[in-house]
């Protein structure tokens, strides 16, 4: 077997192992990056078409209180652009397709008054949330016994307003609602700034997009260490002895004195931990599914529907079509991109159609919104990260009920030599690639207060 020795071990090539490796490459602590793709990015992968046309496969927007992401755009000189958000939005509810404008669709003045109070209600309880530790909260193990599908049944007073939220919501945990408990709902909420923040583009979470992609943050996060990323390599195995760590892929294996372990949940599964991990952490990883997301993507010449004055966003309720769709068009406008999300249950029915029946779906949904000219597409292209072997799914691992309650941090802990992170591991954004970032620099600089002066 063909051994390598470093100091520090990261397993996985997302962005929160290469931010664990550039926070160590700046402290002189050696180390090297095991990715089982043939590429850096994980969940974050950008796809690009011909010279300037380019689409964002997974996380690709930026938003206010998402600070490490703003810093590195400055530090590696990366321009960032608003996410377009003018003109009439689409609502199809219930059969009947009408326009409005800003964030709250129009209803009967019932369900506004509703969705308002209900809206209000998620805020205060999120607010109430200790992000380091939810499960402390007095009500916390009476919330984490209730999946968020039950709550907003129990407060939605009218079937346009559930079905409105469920909407919003389905689009922000990536799950159906009833695969998440309420208390990982408030938390997720409180962790993401507030509802209103993860909801809305304008001075929210999708305020941002990057200029040529948001792969290219991680790629030039990753060029002074390029060399230390070896590819192709799916990790088997890791032995922890008394005085290091031995991390074996292949006929290979490098000894380290630790390791940051930086993927997503389900594939710690997949390797054989010498001796096993603890119960607590062995426990979670039986019941800690990650959400089901397919983003689809019809591009035009260009964005038409602005002409028409449509901001291209949508939400809908209709089994058939994407929960919503946002203008995904490049900063200059040089082509039209109008991006669907199908998420859940969704996402699964309609993935397992053919890509000309996906394609044909998603077209007649768009001409029912934006008319003849929607059949005007170039090209057409979706993708899933629950067919990939080295994510399976996205955005994110989701605690169900009890969950939160029965491990607490468990995941999020550091096992001897062994330091985890991803953006599971966080507590600030966690679930976004701010979060992924801010987990691996804290996974890093764990090791880092270890290095004598």
């Amino acid at each position: 077997m063909n051994i390598q020795q470093t100091e520090v071990v990261i397993i996985g090539a997302g962005f929160s192992g290469i931010a664990a490796a550039k926070k160590l490459h700046e402290a002189k602590i050696p180390f090297l990056i095991l990715e089982a793709r043939e590429r850096i990015g994980g969940r974050v992968f950008t796809k690009h078409l011909s010279e300037n046309l380019y689409v964002d496969l997974g996380g690709q927007w930026i938003g206010p209180t998402q600070d490490r992401m703003y810093a590195l755009c400055q530090e590696l000189n990366i321009p960032y652009f608003e996410t377009y958000d003018e003109g009439k939005n689409i609502l199809n509810l219930r059969g009947k397709i009408r326009t409005y404008q800003g964030i709250i669709p129009k209803m009967d003045p019932l369900s506004l008054i509703n969705l308002d109070i209900l809206m209000r209600r998620l805020e205060r309880m999120a607010k109430q949330i200790d992000i380091h530790s939810p499960w402390t909260h007095p009500n916390a193990g009476k919330w984490d016994e209730m999946t968020l599908d039950d709550f907003l049944k129990k407060y939605s007073k009218t079937k346009y307003c559930y079905e409105v939220i469920k909407i919003g919501c389905e689009t922000i945990f990536a799950c159906e609602l009833s695969e998440i408990s309420l208390l990982h709902a408030l938390f997720y909420i409180r962790s993401g700034t507030s509802l209103d923040c993860l909801i809305n583009i304008k001075n929210g979470a999708q305020q941002h997009r990057i200029e040529g992609g948001m792969q290219r943050i991680i790629e030039e996060m990753a060029k002074p260490f390029y060399d230390k990323i070896l590819f192709e390599s799916p990790v088997e195995r890791v032995i922890q002895g008394a005085d290091s760590i031995s991390v074996d892929f292949g006929d290979q294996s490098i000894e380290a004195q630790e390791a940051i372990i930086a993927i997503p949940p389900p594939l710690l599964n997949q390797i054989q931990f010498e001796p096993g991990l603890s119960k607590e952490k062995q426990e979670l990883f039986q019941n800690y599914p990650m959400g089901r997301v397919g983003k689809c993507f019809m591009i035009y010449e260009k964005p038409f529907w602005r002409t028409l004055d449509y901001s291209g966003q949508v939400v809908s309720d209709d089994p058939l079509t994407h929960q919503t769709v946002f203008d995904c068009s490049p900063a200059d406008g040089s082509f039209g991109i109008l991006m669907g999300f199908v998420i859940g249950n969704r996402a699964e029915e309609y993935f397992s159609l053919s890509e000309e029946q996906r394609k044909n779906r998603m077209m007649r949904s768009l001409k029912q919104y934006f008319g003849e000219k929607a059949e005007t597409a170039i090209q057409y292209l979706d993708f899933t990260m629950s067919d990939e072997a080295w994510s399976k799914g996205c955005y994110a691992g989701l605690m169900p009920v009890n969950s939160w309650s029965k491990f607490q941090d468990n995941y999020r802990k550091s096992e001897d030599r062994l330091h985890f992170a991803g953006t599971e591991a966080a507590t600030r954004w966690h679930g976004y690639i701010e979060g992924a970032v801010l987990a691996g620099e804290a996974a890093a600089s764990k090791i880092i207060k270890t290095q004598p002066n």
